[in-house]
C-alpha cells in the first residue's frame, strides 16, 4: 500500500492478506482457518468426481517430491480433483487432532508440537485451492468452491471440538509461564501455547454444547453467504463493459488505449476497431484521470461504484445484512455486545474506540486537504472558463485533480510511465530486496506454473562462508486475466517451518512465496503508474514476511501475526521506490533507456502530496464505516444498508465529491471473508508503525543501512507471531511508535 496513498490499501484480498495469515488475501490454514485470500465463487451443478477419488490417480493426493522443490504439480491437477482430496484430507486432519487428544503423553513435543505439525495433507491442498480460486477461478474451478465453502467451515469446527483436545491446549497454556520461567521451553514454546489457547477460545471452544452447534452453523452460514457475496462481485466485474472506439478515448495516453484494445481482443470482440473498458481498477482509475469525455466518465463511474448490485437478481446489500446479523449473534455467543467489540479483542488496537481514535484524528486533518484541494480545482476551472452546474462529481475528481497537478506543478504522471516498464520495476524491487536483506532472484524459465504469464525464481542467500543457500521460492503472477481476482496479494503454496514430520525431506522447509498483481498487460511493454509501482513493491514486503521467516513453528510463522501488524512489513517496502537513489539506477525509458531525468523527479517529489487529502478521505471513510456498522447492536427487518451509508457518510461530513473507495455492496474485505471485518482501520494503523521505522533509515543517513535493517529482518520480517508485535516495535525502535511521523509524509500536519 502506497504510503501516501492508503486507498491502494485494498489490494486484495485477500491479501496478505488474514488475520493470522492475513491478506493479505489468504489462503486456509487447516490448524488456525486463515482466509488469506478473499476468494471467488459461483453457483451450479456439481462437476463429476470420477476417477479423481482414487489416491493414486489424484495429484494433489500424491507425493510432489518428484516435482521441483516440491512444488504442486501444476500441470496434473484439474478442479474435479480438490473435492475428493479435501474428503480424504480433511479425515487425515481429524485423526491426528483424535489422535493428539487420546494419547497419554502430556508433554509439549506430544500435545503442542503434534497439533502444529497435524493436516499437513488439508495444508497443501487448500494452498492450492486457496490459490487457483484467486487466480485461476475458471467456472469449473467456482462449482468446486461453491460446493466446499459450507464444507471446509464445518470441518474447521469440528477441529475446534475434538473430544479432550482442548483440554489439553488449556493444560498447556496454564503451565506455559512457569515452563518458561524454568528454562524447560522457549520463549516461542510459550507464545505457541497461548495462540493456539486464544485461538480455540475464539472459535467457541468454552461455550455450551448447544452454543458450540449454534456457533458451527453459524460458520457454515457466514460461508456460504460471504461465498454468494464474492460471487456477486466476480460475475458483475465479469459481465459489465462499455464498448469504445479509439476515437472515444480522447485525452487518454497511448497505454490505456493499447490496453483497452487488449481487452476488448480478450473478451473476443470482432469489431476491428473495438476497445473495452471493463470494471477492473487498473482500467477505470486511469480513464477517469484523462478521458475528456465527462458523459463517459460518468458511465464507467457509476458502473464501477454500484459493482455488488448492478443486476437485481445479485443485490449483495441483502447479503450484506444477513452477514452483520450473524457476526452479532457470533459477538453475542462470545459476550460481547457487538462484532467489533469481538473482532478487535485480539489486535494490538484491542478496542473499536483505539481504533477510531487514530481514525478520527486523521479524518478530521483530511477533510481540511480535501476541501483545499477541491477549491485548487474549482478555481482551475474558473480560470479556464469551465463551467460544471453540478459541482466537481466523483467521476470529475480524478480527471481535473490532474488538470491542477499539471498546471500547479508542471508534473504529468504520464510522463513518469515510459520509465516504469513492468522489468524496470520489478529489477528495482529485486535490487532493494538484495541491498537491505541479501536475497537473490534466479529465474527459472524451465519450471511450469499454473498459468504462462507466471514468473518462477529461487531465492538465494549468502552465508557466512561465501555459500548460496535456498530461501525460498517465488513466483511473481503479474497480468489481470480472466478468471482471476481483481486487486493484488500475497499468498504461499507452503508456509516456512522447522517442525517438520519425522523423515520428511528438508526442502519441505523452505517456503514457496506468491505474489500477484493485475496489471494492465500492453500490446508491447507494460507500462505501470507510480501507484502500480508501489503495488508491486507493497506486495513484495508481504513476500519478505513469508520468504524470510525463521520460526520453528508454522502456527507463528510468516505472516500469522496479529492483523494490524501485518501490513507493516508490505508498506514499509513501499518507501524505497520513491527514494531517489532507486528512481535514478533503476527508472529507465523503456525504448530508449534513459534514466528518469533530475527535473521530471524534482517535479514528482513536488507534486507527490498533492491530491493526498482525497486519497485519505477515500479510504478513511471506508475504515470509519467499518467500524460504525460493525458497533450496531441491532439489524432490524427493515435495515436499510445504502440509507445507513448515505446518514453515517453525511453526518461524518464526507466532502462533496468524493465517496468511499469501496462502497459496501463490492466491499470484499467486510463481506466476502470476516478477515478484514470490523478491521480495514489496520492499513492506517500499520501506517504509523511503518512510517516510524523507515524513519529509523533516515535517521541513519543512509535508506540501506546494514545494521537498521538487519534489525528490520529480525524483528519484523523474520519473528512471525513468536513474539508481541508491540514488544517486536519496541525492540526495534526503543520506544512505542509515535503518529508524527505517519502525519507528516502524509502532508497532514
Amino acid at each position: 500500500m502506497h504510503l501516501r496513498n492508503v486507498a491502494l490499501a485494498l489490494r486484495s484480498l485477500t491479501a496478505i492478506h488474514s488475520s493470522n495469515k492475513p491478506a493479505i488475501a489468504f489462503a486456509f490454514h487447516p490448524k488456525q482457518h486463515q482466509h488469506r485470500r478473499m476468494t471467488l465463487h459461483s453457483t451450479a451443478v456439481e462437476p463429476s468426481l470420477t476417477s479423481a477419488t482414487s489416491t493414486h490417480a489424484n495429484p494433489l493426493l500424491r507425493s510432489w517430491s518428484t516435482e521441483p522443490f516440491h512444488l504442486p504439480p501444476f500441470k496434473s491437477i484439474e478442479p474435479r480433483h480438490f473435492e475428493p482430496a479435501f474428503e480424504i484430507a480433511m479425515d487425515a486432519h481429524l485423526k491426528d487432532l483424535e489422535s493428539i487428544a487420546n494419547s497419554k503423553q502430556e508433554d509439549f513435543e506430544s500435545i503442542l508440537a503434534a497439533y502444529d505439525r497435524a493436516g499437513a495433507t488439508l495444508s497443501k491442498v487448500y494452498s492450492v485451492y486457496g490459490n487457483y480460486v484467486s487466480s485461476l477461478n475458471t467456472p469449473e474451478m467456482q462449482l468446486v468452491q461453491t460446493k466446499m465453502a459450507p464444507l471446509l467451515s464445518r470441518h474447521t469446527s469440528k477441529t475446534y471440538n475434538v473430544p479432550g483436545l482442548f483440554e489439553k491446549i488449556s493444560k498447556m497454556n496454564e503451565v506455559r509461564d512457569d515452563m518458561v520461567k524454568s528454562g524447560e521451553w522457549t520463549e516461542e514454546m510459550g507464545r505457541l501455547a497461548e495462540r493456539v489457547y486464544i485461538k480455540f477460545v475464539r472459535m467457541g471452544a468454552l461455550l455450551g454444547e448447544e452454543e458450540k452447534k449454534e456457533y458451527a452453523d453459524i460458520q457454515a452460514e457466514l460461508a456460504t453467504l460471504q461465498t454468494n457475496f464474492m460471487q456477486n462481485v466476480l460475475k458483475d466485474e465479469e459481465e459489465w463493459e462499455l464498448i469504445l472506439t479509439a476515437a472515444d478515448f480522447e485525452g487518454c495516453p497511448p497505454d490505456i488505449i493499447a490496453a483497452a484494445r487488449k481487452a476488448a481482443i480478450d473478451r473476443n470482440k470482432t469489431q476491428e476497431d473495438a476497445h473495452v473498458i471493463t470494471l477492473g481498477r487498473s482500467m477505470v482509475e486511469p480513464f477517469l484521470s484523462y478521458s475528456t469525455r465527462r458523459d463517459l466518465r460518468q458511465k464507467v463511474f457509476e458502473a464501477f461504484a454500484k459493482r455488488g448490485e448492478l443486476n437485481p437478481e445479485r443485490d449483495n446489500k441483502k447479503i450484506a445484512i444477513e452477514i452483520l446479523r450473524l457476526r452479532k449473534r457470533q459477538a453475542e455467543l462470545h459476550g460481547k455486545k457487538t462484532f467489533a467489540e469481538y473482532q478487535l479483542e485480539d489486535t494490538m488496537a484491542q478496542t473499536p474506540e483505539a481504533a477510531n481514535k487514530l481514525l478520527m484524528d486523521v479524518w478530521t486533518k483530511s477533510k481540511v486537504a480535501a476541501d483545499k484541494e477541491r477549491e485548487m480545482m474549482e478555481a482551475f476551472l474558473k480560470e479556464s472558463g469551465e463551467c460544471l452546474e453540478s459541482g466537481i462529481q466523483p467521476w470529475d475528481w480524478r480527471f481535473y485533480a490532474e488538470k491542477v497537478r499539471l498546471a500547479n506543478f508542471n508534473f504529468d504522471e504520464n510522463e513518469m510511465k515510459p520509465y516504469f516498464s513492468l522489468d524496470a520495476v520489478t529489477d528495482a524491487v529485486f535490487d532493494v530486496s538484495n541491498k537491505l536483506y541479501g536475497l537473490k532472484y534466479v529465474k527459472r524459465p524451465d519450471i511450469v506454473a499454473y498459468h504462462p504469464d507466471v514468473n518462477v525464481y529461487e531465492v538465494r542467500h549468502d552465508t557466512a562462508d561465501g555459500e548460496e543457500e535456498l530461501v525460498a521460492i517465488f513466483l511473481h503472477d503479474n497480468y489481470a486475466r480472466p478468471y482471476k481476482s481483481s486487486g493484488a496479494w500475497m499468498s504461499e503454496y507452503r508456509t516456512q517451518t522447522k517442525n517438520l514430520i519425522p523423515g520428511s525431506d528438508p526442502i519441505e522447509s523452505i517456503p514457496i512465496v506468491s505474489n500477484n498483481n493485475n496489471f494492465a498487460k500492453g500490446s508491447d511493454d507494460t507500462l505501470l503508474s507510480f501507484d502500480d509501482g508501489v503495488t508491486l513493491f507493497h506486495e513484495m514486503g508481504h513476500g519478505h514476511h513469508g520468504m524470510l521467516s525463521d520460526c520453528t513453528y508454522e502456527y507463528l510463522a510468516s505472516t500469522s501475526v496479529l492483523k494490524d501488524f501485518v501490513e507493516l512489513p508490505s508498506q514499509l517496502m513501499e518507501h524505497w521506490l520513491s527514494e531517489p537513489e532507486v528512481l535514478k539506477k533503476h527508472a529507465k525509458h523503456h525504448k530508449t533507456g534513459e534514466i528518469l531525468p533530475d527535473e521530471l523527479i524534482k517535479k514528482f517529489k513536488a507534486a507527490e502530496l498533492f491530491n493526498e487529502g482525497f486519497a485519505t478521505i477515500e479510504y478513511t471513510s471506508c475504515a470509519l464505516f467499518d467500524i460504525a456498522i460493525h458497533s450496531l447492536t441491532e439489524y432490524s427487518d427493515d435495515f436499510d444498508m445504502a440509507k445507513f451509508e448515505e446518514d453515517y457518510l453525511k453526518e461524518m461530513g464526507m466532502p462533496q465529491g468524493i465517496i468511499m473507495r469501496h462502497r459496501p455492496p463490492h466491499f470484499l474485505h467486510f463481506f466476502a471473508s470476516s478477515s478484514y471485518a470490523a478491521g480495514y482501520y489496520v492499513y492506517m494503523w500499520a501506517q504509523v508503525l511503518d512510517n516510524d521505522v523507515f524513519a529509523a533509515f533516515k535517521e541513519t543517513g543512509d535508506v540501506f543501512d546494514k545494521d537498521t535493517a538487519e534489525r528490520c529482518r529480525k524483528l519484523i520480517y523474520s519473528a512471525g507471531n513468536t513474539v508481541a508485535p508491540q514488544d517486536l516495535f519496541r525492540q526495534f525502535r526503543g520506544r512505542d511508535p509515535e503518529v508524527k511521523f505517519m502525519l507528516e509524509n502524509r502532508g497532514l500536519i
